[in-house]
């Protein structure tokens, strides 16, 4: 590993240990030659994975598209970037299992919906009605009351 200092890659491990639940090892780094300390993070790498769109087209998965729903839905609600960190690499991982390397597209959305519903309603019913494409406050009020009712 190279050092982010010198460029020297002579180093050696200080400290490791798991992260996110083990599907990460956080390694504490030190440079041997400029004594400069450092952190390196090292996980499984996954096949690429696929999106596949309701009209059948194909792209890329992206994580950063799944978190940036959660925070577009969660903007101004209190929930934390941690919360929403956990519960992207859950579906991930829920998703990957249950597919594989190809996730419909419906799929990724239903499980961005169950857990904002657990985490926030507003931020629920937000995601929903981009989600789910409300046309008008009828839809609003149908889902609102859907959640109280719960």
């Amino acid at each position: 590993m190279k050092c982010p200092k010198c460029n020297t890659e002579e180093d050696k491990v200080i400290d490791s240990r798991p992260w996110k639940d083990g599907a990460v090892v956080r390694r504490r780094r030190e440079c041997l030659s400029c004594n400069y300390r450092f952190t390196t993070y090292e996980e499984i790498e996954r096949e690429d994975l696929r999106a596949v769109k309701r009209d059948g087209r194909y792209e890329p998965f992206d994580r950063r598209k799944l978190v940036l729903g959660f925070q577009k839905a969660c903007e101004k609600r209190p929930v934390s970037p941690e919360l929403i960190e956990k519960s992207v690499d859950k579906i991930m991982e829920e998703l990957e299992q249950k597919y594989g390397r190809e996730i419909p597209t419906t799929a990724i959305g239903e499980k961005i919906m169950d857990a904002l519903k657990k985490m926030d309603e507003v931020a629920y019913v937000r995601f929903a009605s981009v989600y789910r494409q409300f046309r008008d406050v009828k839809d609003f009020v149908s889902e609102v009351k859907s959640l109280s009712a719960r």
